[in-house]
C-alpha cells in the first residue's frame, strides 16, 4: 500500500493542470512519488549523520532536495 492516497495523486495533478486524470495515471504517480520521498530521504539522513546529528532537521530536507534536481 502507497503512502500517498489516490486522492492526493489526483489533487496534484489537477493542481499542475490536468483536465482528466485516469486511475492508472494516480497509481504511477504515487509509485513515483514515493520513491522520489524515499530517496530524499536517504539523502536527508546522510546529511544528519554527516553533521553528527540523529535528527533530521527542516535544511537537511531542503538541502536534499536542491541535491536532486
Amino acid at each position: 500500500m502507497s503512502e500517498v492516497s489516490l486522492r492526493a495523486a489526483e489533487k496534484l495533478l489537477k493542481k499542475a493542470g490536468c483536465k482528466r486524470i485516469s486511475v492508472e495515471a494516480c497509481k504511477e504517480l504515487q509509485k513515483v512519488l514515493e520513491k522520489k520521498a524515499v530517496d530524499l530521504g536517504k539523502i536527508a539522513w546522510k546529511l544528519t549523520k554527516h553533521a553528527k546529528r540523529r535528527t533530521v532537521l527542516a535544511d537537511d530536507v531542503k538541502l536534499a532536495s536542491e541535491t536532486m534536481l
